[in-house]
C-alpha cells in the first residue's frame, strides 16, 4: 500500500484522515487523500471519480491480459472492478493516467486502483518477460517489459514515467533542502531522512526519461550531501547512467520494487506535507507517494544519534508492524535421561568430596530441564527428529562435561586455542567444529573439503559390505569392529564440488556434513564413509551458507539469489522458501530451539524467520555494512550480529528492538559465539584479533520498559570500552570461526596470510 498518497487537503479531508490513522492503530498514513498536483487551474480539488482515470487505468490492464490470452485474469480482474464483459473492448484513451504521472489516483467511495493493479500482479506471475525491468506494484515476480509497442501499458505500470522538467529537478531539491535545514533542530534530523531515498528516484527518473547530462550534473550536486553508509549503492547507482543500463538491472529493481521505509513523528511529516503543499511541489510529492513508505508515530521525534542506530539498510528501517509478532523465543523442555554416576569412582581417587558436590549440581540440572519455559514453543510445534540411542549417550556425556564447566566472568576469562591453517593457499573460505570438539572442517577456494581429528582418535571408514557380512552383529563392540584400521589417517578430503566451497556444517550427531558451494549445491557428506550422500540442487547461483538445526535432520542454505531455503535430509527439495531479502543472504543461523531461522545480508537487515509458517517476524536494521556473522545466545533471547562495518550489534528478539552496539575491531567481523553460561561473546574479525565482551553486563543493564516499539526510540549507551574484556591478537591470520567447548575453552580458526 502507498503509505503516503498526495494530497491538497482541506480540513474536513485531514479529519477523515486522523480518525482513520487512530483506527489503524499503526500510524501509517493510508491512500485516502487526493494529489497537491491534481488541482485545476481555479485551485478547487479534482475529483479523481469524475475524472475516469481509475476506469481508463483497468481498461488498459485488461488490454494487456487479453493480448497475452490470460483469460482467466480478464475474468477475475472485471469481476473486482464491476465491468461489463464489452468494457475492455473500448479504446484506452492516450491521456490515461497521465494526470498524475501515471499513479492511478483513489477514488472517493473507497475503490483503490493500486490494490486492484496489485491483485492482478500478484494473481499472475506469468506476466513475465526476461528482458523486462520491474515495473509493477507485484515485485520482483511482475517484470513486464515495457515496449513501445504498448504505450498504454508502459503509462500505467512503468517506473519512471512522470515527465517533469529536467531542469527543475535540482531546484525542487535544493528547495526542500533548504526547507529542512531551516526548521527546528528536534526536526530537522528526522526529515533529513528523506533526502537519500528521494535522490535516488529523482536521479532514477531523469535517467529513465533519458535526460543523461541533467541526471548526471545531479548526481555531481548532490551525491555529496548523502550519509556514507550509503556510499556502495551510489557507485552501483552512478553505473546507471542510459536508460538502457536500468533493464534488468537487479539495484533499479531493488530501488523500483521495495519501498523504501522512513520512521517519521507526526509532527515533522506535518512539516514537511504543508511545505510541499504551499509549495505545490508535485514532483517531489509524487516520488514521496509512489516510492517511500512513512511510518507515522506519535510522540517527540528522534534524535540524529537515534535514527543513526537504526538506518543504514538498503530499504530504510524495518517497519514496526514487522517486529510485532509473538516470537517463541524459549528452549524446549529437555528429554528426561538418567545420568549414571559411575565413572566418578574415578574422581574420587584425587578428591574424596567431589563427588558429594557434583550430585547437587546434577539434581538441579535435571529440576531445570523439567521446568517448562512460558516462552518456549510447544515441543510439537514442528515435528522433531527422534532421539536415537547413540544421541541419548551423547546428551549423558553432555551432562557430565557440564558438570566440568568453567564459570566464565569478568574476572575468569576463557582460554584460547586458535588453529591457524598454514600453506593454505588454495584459499580456505570456511570452518567448523563438532559439539564436542572432537572434528575440525574446512571448505577451500580449489572445492575440496578437508575433515580433521583434532583428538588422538584418527579418522576410519567403515569396512566394505563384504567385510561387515563376516562381523558378529550381536557383539558388545560392533561399532568398533565395522570401522576399517587400514583407512585410519588424522585427515581426509572430500571431492565433489566444482567450485569454492563457502559454507560447512557439523550435524549435531557427528554423522554428517553440510557444505555449499559456488556451483549452486548443498552436498551432504556421511562422515563414517567419507562420501557425498546427496546433493541437493535448488539454488540457481553460489550458496553462500548453510546451517544444521541444532536438533539435526533440518538445515537452511542463503546464497547470492536472495532466498533462504529450509530443507530436510531427506528430501531433495526445499519445505519452505524464504523470500525477501534486497541482496544477497550471506549468513545463516537455526535459534537454539529450532523453530526460527535468522538470516543477514548484503542487504543490511538481519530477517527472522518462522519454520513452522514461513512468514518472516522480525526485520533488524542498523548495520552499515553487509552481514557475515550471527549467534544467539544460549538461553535463545537474545542475538548478535557482526558485519562489514566492525560493530556488533546485540538485539532482544523477543521484543524485536536493539539493545547494544559492540565498537573496537577495524575489519569485518567474520565470527561469533557466545560461550556456553551466555556471559561472554568472542567475536573474531579480519583485523587478526579475537575480543572477548561482558555480554552479562550488558543485557543486565538494559531496561526493556524503556524502549518502546510504538514510537521507535532507542538510546543506546555509549559503553564498548566498559564491555570489553580483552583483546586477543594473532599472528596475520584472520579469524573466521569461533567455538566454546562444553567446558567453556574457547576454539578459533583462520588461515595464516604470510
Amino acid at each position: 500500500m502507498a503509505a503516503v498518497q498526495d494530497g491538497q487537503l482541506n480540513m474536513e479531508v485531514e479529519k477523515d484522515i486522523k480518525t482513520e490513522i487512530t483506527n489503524d492503530g499503526s500510524g501509517n498514513i493510508n491512500a485516502n487523500s487526493s494529489s497537491p498536483g491534481s488541482t485545476s487551474s481555479g485551485g478547487k480539488s479534482k475529483s479523481p471519480a469524475g475524472s475516469g482515470e481509475d476506469q481508463q487505468t483497468l481498461l488498459a490492464v485488461l488490454q494487456f491480459l487479453k493480448r497475452n490470452k490470460l483469460t482467466e485474469s480478464v475474468d477475475i480482474l472485471r469481476r473486482e472492478a464491476g465491468l461489463s464483459a464489452d468494457a475492455d473492448d473500448s479504446p484506452v484513451s492516450d491521456s490515461a493516467g497521465a494526470g498524475s504521472g501515471g499513479v492511478p489516483n483513489v477514488s472517493a467511495d473507497g475503490g483503490d486502483a493500486n490494490s486492484l493493479l496489485s491483485r492482478v500482479s500478484i494473481a499472475t506471475p506469468s506476466i513475465e518477460t526476461s528482458s523486462g525491468f520491474g515495473c509493477g506494484s507485484g515485485g520482483r515476480a511482475c517484470r513486464l517489459q515495457c515496449g513501445e509497442d504498448q504505450p498504454d501499458v508502459n503509462v500505467v505500470l512503468s517506473a519512471y514515467s512522470q515527465q517533469g522538467d529536467p531542469v527543475l529537478y535540482p531546484l525542487y531539491y535544493n528547495g526542500l533542502k533548504k526547507f529542512i535545514e531551516s526548521v527546528l533542530d528536534c526536526h530537522r534530523a528526522e526529515l533529513s531522512q528523506v533526502f537519500y531515498p528521494l535522490f535516488v528516484h529523482m536521479y532514477l527518473e531523469l535517467v529513465y526519461n533519458n535526460h543523461e547530462n541533467e541526471a548526471k550534473q545531479f548526481f555531481e550536486k548532490f551525491s555529496g550531501d548523502q550519509e556514507c553508509y550509503y556510499e556502495e549503492d551510489l557507485r552501483i547507482l552512478s553505473s546507471m547512467s542510459k536508460k538502457e543500463h536500468m533493464k534488468g538491472n537487479e539495484t533499479m529493481l531493488d530501488f523500483r520494487t521495495s519501498k523504501f521505509v522512513l520512521r517519521i513523528s507526526r509532527d515533522s511529516y506535518q512539516l514537511l506535507k504543508r511545505h510541499l503543499q504551499e509549495r505545490q511541489n508535485n514532483q517531489i510529492w509524487n516520488i514521496i507517494q509512489e516510492h517511500l513508505y512513512i511510518d507515522i508515530f506519535d510522540g517527540m521525534p528522534r534524535s540524529k544519534s537515534q535514527i543513526d542506530a537504526m538506518s543504514g539498510s538498503l530499504a530504510g528501517e524495518g517497519k514496526r508492524d514487522a517486529n510485532k509478532a509473538k516470537v517463541f523465543y524459549g528452549l524446549l523442555k529437555e528429554p528426561e535421561i538418567e545420568v549414571p554416576l559411575d565413572d566418578e569412582d574415578e574422581e574420587a581417587e584425587n578428591e574424596e568430596g567431589k563427588p558429594k558436590k557434583k550430585k547437587p549440581k546434577k539434581d538441579s540440572m535435571g529440576s531445570k530441564s523439567k521446568k517448562q519455559d512460558p516462552n518456549a514453543p510447544q515441543q510439537t510445534r514442528i515435528p522433531l527428529p527422534e532421539l536415537k540411542d547413540s544421541d541419548k549417550l551423547d546428551k549423558i556425556m553432555n551432562m557430565k562435561e557440564a558438570t566440568k564447566k568453567i564459570r566464565l566472568s569478568p574476572d575468569n576469562l576463557p582460554s584460547i586455542c586458535f588453529y591457524s591453517f598454514l600453506n593454505a593457499y588454495q584459499g580456505l573460505t570456511a570452518v567448523d567444529f563438532t559439539d564436542d570438539s572432537s572434528l575440525i572442517a574446512g571448505g577451500f577456494a580449489d572445492s575440496t573439503v578437508r575433515v580433521w581429528s583434532v583428538t588422538p582418535k584418527k579418522l576410519r571408514r567403515v569396512k566394505s559390505a563384504a567385510d561387515l557380512s563376516n562381523i558378529d552383529k550381536e557383539s558388545d563392540d560392533v561399532l568398533e569392529r565395522i570401522m576399517d584400521e587400514k583407512t585410519a589417517s588424522e585427515s581426509k578430503i572430500l571431492y565433489g564440488h566444482s567450485g569454492p566451497v563457502y559454507g560447512i556444517s557439523f550435524s549435531p550427531d557427528r554423522n554428517y556434513l553440510l557444505s555449499s558451494s559456488e556451483d549452486g549445491t548443498v552436498r551432504l557428506w556421511s562422515l563414517q564413509t567419507f562420501t557425498c550422500l546427496v546433493g541437493y540442487k535448488g539454488h540457481n547461483y553460489p550458496v553462500w551458507d548453510t546451517q544444521f538445526s541444532p536438533y539435526g535432520y533440518y538445515f537452511i542454505s542463503g546464497g547470492h539469489d536472495r532466498v533462504a531455503r529450509l530443507w530436510a535430509t531427506d528430501h531433495y527439495q526445499p519445505l519452505r522458501m524464504f523470500a525477501g531479502h534486497l541482496a544477497d543472504i550471506t549468513c545463516t543461523l537455526f535459534h537454539p530451539n529450532s523453530n526460527y531461522v535468522a538470516t543477514g545480508s548484503a542487504d543490511r537487515t538481519i530477517r527472522l524467520w518462522d519454520v513452522l509458517t514461513g512468514n518472516c517476524v522480525r526485520i533488524l536494521t542498523g548495520h552499515k555494512g553487509p552481514i557475515h556473522s550471527l549467534a544467539f545466545s544460549p538461553n535463545g533471547k537474545f542475538m548478535a550480529s557482526g558485519a562489514t562495518d566492525g560493530r556488533v550489534l546485540l538485539w532482544d528478539v523477543g521484543h524485536g528492538l536493539m539493545v547494544g552496539e559492540l565498537k573496537g575491531h577495524s575489519d569485518t567481523i567474520y565470527a561469533l559465539k557466545f560461550s556456553r553460561d551466555g556471559e561472554i561473546l568472542a567475536s573474531g574479525s579480519m583485523d587478526n584479533t579475537v575480543k572477548l565482551w561482558d555480554t552479562l553486563k550488558a543485557f543486565d543493564d538494559v531496561e526493556l520498559d524503556d524502549f518502546t516499539a510504538a514510537t521507535g526510540h532507542i538510546h543506546l549507551p555509549e559503553n564498548s570500552q566498559e564491555l570489553l574484556l580483552g583483546t586477543y591478537m594473532t599472528k596475520s591470520t584472520p579469524v573466521i570461526h569461533l567455538h566454546f567447548t562444553r567446558r567453556n575453552l574457547l576454539l578459533a580458526a583462520g588461515a595464516y596470510n604470510p
